[in-house]
């Protein structure tokens, strides 16, 4: 079973989902793989996860900087995925990492930036493990399945220098 909580945030509605008292999701309304990895029954029931999440939530949205390891998360996916999603758990408050970085720490072989953007792309577990954090080599605002505009808010609320990050124009 696969219990589900709702959060009212500042960027909007936001889904919570649990399963064995581990966080496995958290979706923005309207984010593209959107329940992508859940399978099984879902049951709104705020359990003890949940309601760590929201106490997490409220405390990041007010400026605090709460830590990932204060949550017992579980995201869904395979085992490259959660090696990417591991390495965006480690980037800092009020920084950013490109695409290429991340290929670099996952492998000393060359591997394309689309694989990783893929992999970070389904993060099942946004905000938490800081997808929105990854940018493009030149600086470009690409590739937040939540939006761009929630991409842009998060990175602000987080005080990141934006002078050399630029949201793309379409069709690039």
């Amino acid at each position: 079973m696969i219990y589900i909580a709702h959060y009212k945030s500042p960027i909007g509605e936001i889904l919570l989902a649990s399963k064995n008292n581990k966080l496995i999701g958290l979706w923005l309304e309207g984010q593209k793989y959107y329940l992508s990895n859940i399978k099984e029954e879902m049951k709104e029931e705020d359990r003890e996860i949940l309601v760590k999440t929201k106490e997490w939530l409220d405390r990041y949205f007010k400026g605090e900087k709460p830590s990932i390891n204060e949550l017992d998360l579980s995201p869904l996916g395979s085992d490259f995925r959660k090696r990417v999603w591991k390495i965006l758990c480690g980037i800092p408050y009020g920084e950013v990492i490109t695409y290429k970085d991340i290929a670099n720490m996952v492998t000393k072989e060359k591997m394309s930036c689309q694989a990783i953007g893929n992999a970070v792309s389904h993060n099942p577990i946004s905000i938490i493990i800081p997808c929105h954090r990854v940018v493009g080599s030149n600086g470009s605002l690409t590739g937040y399945a939540g939006g761009i505009d929630k991409k842009v808010y998060l990175l602000k609320h987080e005080n990141v220098n934006m002078e050399k990050l630029f949201i793309p124009k379409k069709g690039k």
